[in-house]
């Protein structure tokens, strides 16, 4: 999809000079590729599975549409989430809720709207649920949100699975929880969920959490006669990062989890549960490049060269906040020797705006030269802030040499749109 100067099939210095930079360009045809990767290889080879995506990697009205039309699921974390993909007609019976924390008001509304699933993520919110179903003559369909105690080997910031882990539910308590869920009238207990965390690269600890999950489900059918139906193993799966590593096929990762799961199950004489997914990163990571502008060189005799682009930490937080690694080449230099090894700075006041280190560049690079980066389809729109007051990026969407806009360059006047003057006595 990506060559030299061409992404799926658009030429990146027109895209450039038609939207503007920074520019958040995301190919069609690779999310597309993606989807339908997870459809021959998950949902037609494993009876009654599931997929959802995983919303908050990348989330526009563009992209719900595109999910729907793919014949995914969706995964919100938010009532703002859950309310874009109303605007995108998006199936609620196909929406899964999660969320650490819910609003009242999130509950309410996804009850309201018959959002297919709600992931219970501590105690309290199961009264919470149960109590709101009630006062609107419903029934809701849960998941007990499970913290398995496995640590998957990635950044602890995005860790989720461990024991400390301020997601899910600890294992001591799931019974007791499950037991409360059965006897309430507004509930109906579908089975359970655990996620282990973002950017996993190996499979080894999903087998492991589906060990420790088995063992939790052969408990709940003895001691509390509950068999349950559904299980949803998360997402998480990693992409490739930087340089010419790419993303691991989605086989690497579910089929010895499937096939983990079936000698389990069988083990313990429990029926195989309908499984799901929550692929976010995986579908969109690889589809996206950010487009910068080079602006000031700095060369600092002894020490570093900074070339700095008119983003940053504003539109791409990840390299300040866990040290996420980007690759990056000069657009229409990409064949010249890349003799020269320099640091990608943001223009954001912050030392640690700092994008990229140690990449090499061709000798030659000079202002007003365009920079890509690349795999930013994930958690780079859906992270970026205002900042010093800089607007977020457009995001254009291409595809077999188009380009649409899907969402619109923010402007200055935007930023001021919700302020109100207070005037001074």
């Amino acid at each position: 999809m990506r060559t030299g100067l061409y992404f799926d099939g658009c030429n990146l210095r027109d895209l450039a000079s038609k939207y503007g930079t920074p520019l958040y360009v995301v190919s069609k045809s690779i999310i597309k590729d993606r989807c339908r990767e997870i459809r021959r290889g998950f949902l037609d080879r494993y009876a009654n599975s599931r997929a959802y995506y995983a919303g908050k990697a990348f989330l526009t009205i563009a992209i719900c549409r595109l999910i729907k039309k793919e014949g995914l699921g969706l995964d919100v974390v938010s009532g703002g989430e859950l309310h874009l993909a109303l605007k995108a007609d998006f199936p609620t019976a196909n929406i899964v809720l999660h969320g650490n924390n819910k609003l009242r008001q999130e509950i309410e509304m996804a009850i309201d709207r018959g959002v297919g699933r709600i992931v219970v993520d501590w105690e309290g919110e199961l009264d919470l649920i149960n109590e709101i179903a009630s006062s609107k003559g419903r029934r809701a369909s849960v998941l007990l949100r499970v913290t398995p105690e496995v640590e998957a080997l990635t950044h602890k910031y995005i860790q989720t699975g461990h024991r400390g882990s301020k997601f899910g539910i600890p294992l001591e308590r799931v019974p007791c929880l499950a037991e409360k869920s059965l006897s309430m009238e507004h509930i109906a207990l579908k089975g359970l969920h655990f996620h282990l965390g973002s950017q996993i690269e190996d499979h080894r600890p999903y087998v492991q959490a589906i060990d420790v999950v088995t063992e939790l489900m052969a408990n709940l059918e003895s001691d509390k006669g509950f068999i349950l139906e559904e299980l949803d193993i998360g997402g998480g799966f990693g992409i490739g990062t930087y340089g010419d590593a790419s993303s691991k096929p989605l086989s690497y990762f579910v089929d010895p989890v499937m096939e983990r799961l079936r000698a389990r199950c069988s083990a313990f004489g429990l029926p195989l549960p309908s499984v799901a997914i929550e692929p976010g990163r995986w579908i969109v990571g690889e589809a996206g490049i950010t487009l910068y502008t080079i602006g000031a060189i700095k060369e600092i005799a002894g020490s570093t060269t900074y070339i700095s682009v008119d983003g940053g930490m504003a539109d791409n937080p990840r390299p300040a906040l866990y040290g996420a690694k980007y690759d990056a080449e000069v657009v229409g230099k990409e064949g010249l020797p890349k003799d020269r090894i320099v640091t990608v700075a943001g223009r954001c006041c912050e030392s640690g705006d700092i994008l990229i280190e140690n990449l090499s560049v061709p000798g030659d690079v000079k202002p007003g030269d365009l920079l890509a980066v690349f795999n930013t389809g994930a958690y780079n729109y859906s992270m970026a802030s205002n900042y010093n007051m800089l607007p977020k990026p457009a995001v254009v969407f291409v595809e077999n040499g188009k380009d649409f806009l899907a969402v619109e360059r923010e402007t200055y006047d935007d930023l001021l749109a919700k302020q109100r003057s207070i005037c001074d006595d």
